[in-house]
């Protein structure tokens, strides 16, 4: 226990109270100072007052040379020899040290006690006693020769002891004002630093907004210590445009006072710096959730001296608590958004199941979305054997085929998994098409999932690094789950369509299809060739050979018409035995070498072996009338012709008179 604690102690303090009050309506205002004492509980702790009043007052016995001449010492209250003082005469200690304990065992507080009177030399102890309780709280030795003690200097020397009980007095209450000035001034500081926290607290709860928190425990700091370097390391899901706040590295040594603190969660300093004049401090910014960052403070010693660590750490703490409050508000808000969002994209992916419609769709929402530079929307193609890019703003990888497993998209399929880089830079032994030909630091990607399967890969690609956060990476995966049920429907609708427009038999597609496209085709097209083929007395077949041999034959027959046509022509099955096709932006002339080839291959490669008739009808933009019946009609009147002709040939309608043109005959 310090000195200084020792004269501040409750009952000190107590007994200052009753003086103060009593002091008020007396004359003297410092009255009350005067009657302020020293108790037993704080005689172990004044040595050092002691021992200064002693060298203070032998500096003052230099005006009485009679008594300078004379041996001096103090003892403490116990009686015991204070050997560290200046000034006094060891070789008499023993006998100081017994005239106190005799003044002790006496029981004697106002008078000297001698020891030793010898021819020469007398030696004597003189009580030094408080104020009020008259308690000792020290003695006085003193030797000189007999005589003099004899002729009345007893007398002078315990007067001069009144004038060392006056300076010990007067110390003892310099060091009582300053010790309440000290208590004062540190309850002010104290009241002071409350009202500025509860200040700087009010000010950031009264923000809900992120930025807004940070901005103000910054520049209140920085309004407390000016001399001090202030920055503010933010983890990777925060960004901000405040000059002094910045991404938390990802590299950082374990002594870094940065690290640590962000690690442990509590204040972390470093002294140990190649300059010794600056000190670091780094204080983490946290809440009940977490830590988000660090403050980093560097300033030099003589500033953090006045420093208050409990302090500034309540105020990190309290800025933690905002921070978190205004990030919770904020992740709602979010949250809000994102569903917003997902009723939007889910209703705009709704309007359409066309496949092609549904990733520009997806492909516009996410550029959006995210404020991305760049969007890439990858979806296999088993026929092109690779990752075909269905959407991209960047056109040379516009329909580019990405092999799969290569570069960042490929990796995203092979694996399943998503995928967010704060610096395409720093990362020199992954490669990427996309990164590379846009110039993007950041990505965030994420797999296509159609029905439980991986079908492609959703890449979101910026110019800046670390623009993505974590929020966004999860709300990709959010959106691919969307985009990917969307996809799905799509494909589900496409094969309802697909199966609903075929023959379940054959696997061509169905009359009524058939009729919308050349219809449709109509009105695009300026000419085409319709074919329809018939099998020669398919009736005598299903009579001889069975039902079940009859739709062989049938099979065969359509595997034959579907390889001997071109990838855009449509084969459809017409009715029973009949079958057509229909050749878009095709002349009659060619239209005849297709139904040739179909005839000969029918007669040559079926078993049992049957034989097809054809009629061949064509229409232009020329013609006075334009339509789907009577391209059927007069393609049906070549056919009967060819049926009356003989079968196994093709007879191509004539538009004047309605006479076909004989094919070859069969052989």
């Amino acid at each position: 226990m310090s000195e200084q604690k020792a004269y501040a102690s409750q009952d000190s303090r107590m007994l200052i109270q009753d003086k103060l009050h009593t002091s008020r309506d007396s004359e003297d205002p410092t009255a009350w100072l005067r009657e302020t004492e020293i108790v037993s509980h704080d005689f172990p702790y004044l040595a050092n007052l002691i021992a200064d009043s002693f060298e203070e007052w032998i500096d003052g016995l230099e005006a009485l040379p009679f008594a300078k001449s004379w041996d001096w010492c103090v003892l403490n209250f116990e009686g015991r020899y204070f050997a560290n003082i200046a000034d006094q005469q060891e070789r008499w200690r023993h006998q100081w040290e017994q005239a106190a304990a005799a003044s002790l065992l006496s029981g004697a507080t106002s008078s000297v006690q001698l020891t030793v009177q010898g021819q020469d030399m007398s030696f004597f102890t003189i009580p030094l006693i408080t104020r009020v309780d008259k308690e000792i709280f020290a003695f006085l030795g003193c030797a000189m020769p007999t005589q003099q003690y004899l002729m009345g200097g007893r007398d002078t020397a315990e007067a001069i002891s009144l004038q060392y009980r006056t300076i010990f007095y007067h110390k003892f209450e310099h060091i009582f004002v300053t010790d309440l000035a000290s208590v004062h001034q540190h309850a002010e500081r104290e009241s002071n630093r409350r009202s500025l926290l509860f200040q700087i607290v009010q000010r950031m709860h009264d923000n809900i907004d992120v930025n807004a928190v940070l901005t103000e425990v910054i520049d209140s700091i920085s309004a407390m210590y000016p001399g001090a370097r202030l920055e503010l390391f933010m983890s990777q899901d925060h960004r901000s445009t405040h000059p002094q706040v910045k991404p938390l590295p990802f590299q950082m040594s374990s002594d870094d006072v940065c690290a640590r603190a962000f690690k442990d969660g509590r204040v972390a300093l470093n002294t140990n710096t190649e300059d010794q004049h600056i000190v670091e401090i780094g204080l983490p910014l946290g809440g009940k959730q977490g830590v988000y960052g660090v403050f980093h403070m560097v300033m030099d010693n003589s500033i953090f001296m006045d420093v208050d660590l409990r302090f500034l750490s309540m105020v990190a703490d309290t800025a933690g608590t905002a921070f978190e409050n205004a990030k919770l508000y904020e992740r709602s808000n979010q949250l809000i958004r994102e569903l917003r969002m997902s009723n939007e994209l889910t209703q705009r992916l709704n309007q359409s199941l066309r496949l092609g419609d549904i990733f520009q769709f997806a492909f516009e929402e996410l550029l959006e979305m995210f404020g991305a530079d760049y969007c890439c929307i990858l979806h296999m193609n088993e026929e092109k054997g690779g990752l075909e890019v269905i959407a991209c703003n960047h056109s040379s990888l516009q329909n580019e085929i990405l092999e799969v497993g290569q570069g960042l998209g490929g990796k995203v399929y092979t694996t399943g998994e998503s995928l967010i880089m704060s610096n395409y830079i720093d990362n020199p032994n992954t490669t990427s098409r996309l990164m590379n030909a846009t110039g993007s630091q950041s990505l965030i990607a994420t797999p296509l999932s159609v029905g439980g399967e991986v079908r492609g890969a959703i890449m979101l690609a910026h110019r800046d690094a670390h623009y993505f956060s974590y929020d966004n990476y999860r709300l990709l995966q959010a959106m691919a789950g969307h985009i990917g049920l969307a996809v799905g429907n799509a494909r589900l609708h496409a094969e309802v369509r697909r199966l609903a427009n075929r023959d379940s038999l054959t696997g061509l597609y169905a009359r009524h299809y058939l009729d919308e496209e050349i219809k449709e085709r109509q009105s695009t097209d300026f000419c085409g060739c319709l074919i329809v083929v018939d099998i020669d007395q398919f009736k005598m077949v299903n009579d001889t050979y069975g039902h079940q041999k009859g739709d062989k034959i049938l099979k065969e027959v359509s595997e034959i018409v579907k390889s001997s046509i071109r990838q855009g022509d449509i084969a459809a099955r017409w009715g029973g035995e009949e079958l057509s096709v229909y050749l878009p932006l095709m002349g009659v002339e060619q239209a005849v070498n297709v139904a040739e080839r179909i005839r000969k291959r029918v007669m040559n490669e079926t078993e049992p072996n049957v034989t097809v008739s054809c009629g061949i009808a064509e229409w232009s933009w020329m013609d006075e009338r334009v339509s789907v019946e009577s391209l059927f009609y007069r393609a049906d009147m070549a056919l009967y012709k060819a049926k009356n002709n003989g079968r196994n040939q093709v007879i191509v309608d004539t538009k004047e008179n309605g006479s076909g043109v004989k094919g070859l005959p069969h052989k």
